[in-house]
């Protein structure tokens, strides 16, 4: 049985690190132009050769997202751009564009192609005539459902892969193809910049009644028309694999490493458990309860199985649900004192009781007693962001453990 990929996304070289140590099997990340995630943090040259460097250390593979749709002012710097990166061992480049696929190949002949979900990839047809132009993999449009792709699996080849988002933010367009951030903002989704305005607030006002607000759904306080629930597809992981989906990609490049770190973390666990025996294998709620002490919204199955209904949409809040709060990061660990030093996130205190959690564990729950400031004097709290901190743990920790705090 061949094992499904796990592809997790990085904004920065520090999200990079936290995805590959938090179980991914994948990562996929921009650099500073044309990835259509400008308000990520990305990476510079010299962080993509190290963050493809410590990946591939690891056995994780790198994909770089270059799905820009490119204007005429954009050929030359795409070019010069990939003669700086031609030398990076670089696994895939996610694209959309046949302009820049041309361009790729020239300045990098042996380039893997993964077509990105804003060419609309929805049937077999365009999905042969993809592969035939050199196309290893394809990231299947978000509006497919089980049964459309596993009749794109059953009428392609073998060595075509087929990826798809299972977890993360939804677009209200057709698979990001969104002309509304330009219209309203002068941002250009389709070129990295997009504004959100979905998630916005919106009511009717007629004509002739200036002054007269209408909400577009029952609702008093108005409605999010455009505001889709989050997509989560961690309770169905046998059926993606059925469908004959081998990549499971998670959305959220912009997201943070405390965010990055819950939801790795938990697809991870269902993953290899449904791999040691996926004729017994049970879903447990616990990882979907885990993976929610990270922020998020509430959550869909999108259009896996069938068209969305008004169920998947929602019409009160664009807020998060924060139950957590991403209290610091372990930065070192004394085995002989069993000290750790810890980067504060959010303030702390002496008695507060926090939760601890790091790779393929599980949390355990103990009170701060001891913490010293940098200089090893004791303190009682801690409220200065990313302020460096020595405090006892019970329990032998390692880097890149996480502490957090229920509110």
């Amino acid at each position: 049985m061949r094992k499904i990929e796990l592809l997790a996304p990085a904004g920065d070289l520090e999200k990079l690190k936290i995805a590959v140590e938090y179980g991914a099997d994948a990562v996929y990340f921009g650099g500073e132009m044309f990835s259509l995630r400008s308000g990520a943090g990305n990476m510079t040259v010299p962080e993509i050769r190290a963050g493809v460097e410590y990946a591939h250390s690891r056995g994780v593979r790198c994909h770089m997202a270059m799905n820009v749709f490119a204007h005429n002012e954009d050929i030359e710097p795409l070019r010069n751009y990939l003669h700086e990166i031609k030398e990076i061992e670089i696994d895939g480049f996610i694209v959309s564009d046949p302009a820049v696929i041309r361009i790729i190949r020239e300045v990098i002949p042996d380039a893997e192609f993964h077509l990105s979900t804003q060419a609309n990839m929805t049937n077999y047809v365009t999905a042969n005539f993809w592969h035939e132009m050199g196309i290893k993999r394809l990231v299947l449009a978000r509006e497919l459902t089980l049964e459309e792709i596993r009749e794109i699996r059953d009428k392609t080849p073998e060595s075509l892969d087929l990826e798809s988002f299972v977890h993360g933010a939804m677009c209200i367009s057709y698979s990001g193809r969104c002309l509304l951030s330009n219209f309203m903002t002068g941002r250009d989704a389709n070129r990295g910049e997009c504004a959100h305005p979905c998630r916005y607030k919106y009511r009717l006002e007629e004509e002739k009644r200036p002054g007269e607000y209408w909400p577009v759904d029952e609702d008093e306080r108005g409605t999010y028309i455009f505001n889709s629930k989050d997509l989560c597809m961690l309770a169905h992981i046998p059926r993606l694999i059925d469908a004959g989906i081998m990549s499971f990609k998670i959305e959220g490049r912009m997201k943070s490493i405390f965010y990055i770190a819950h939801v790795i973390g938990a697809y991870r666990k269902a993953i290899d458990e449904y791999y040691k025996d996926p004729v017994s294998y049970r879903y447990n709620p616990e990882w979907f309860n885990e993976m929610c002490k990270a922020s998020h919204r509430e959550f869909t199955t999108g259009f896996y199985f069938g068209k969305t209904t008004n169920e998947d949409q929602n019409y009160l809040t664009s807020s998060y649900t924060r139950d957590y709060s991403f209290t610091g990061i372990v930065k070192g660990y004394n085995r002989d004192t069993g000290m750790a030093t810890v980067e504060q996130r959010n303030r702390m205190f002496i008695g507060n009781e926090i939760e601890v959690f790091g790779p393929g564990t599980e949390y355990y729950k103990q009170k701060i007693e001891i913490m010293l400031d940098e200089e090893g004097n004791p303190i009682d709290s801690a409220p200065h962001p990313q302020q460096i901190l020595q405090i006892k743990m019970d329990r032998p920790v390692d880097v890149n453990f996480m502490l957090r705090m229920e509110k």
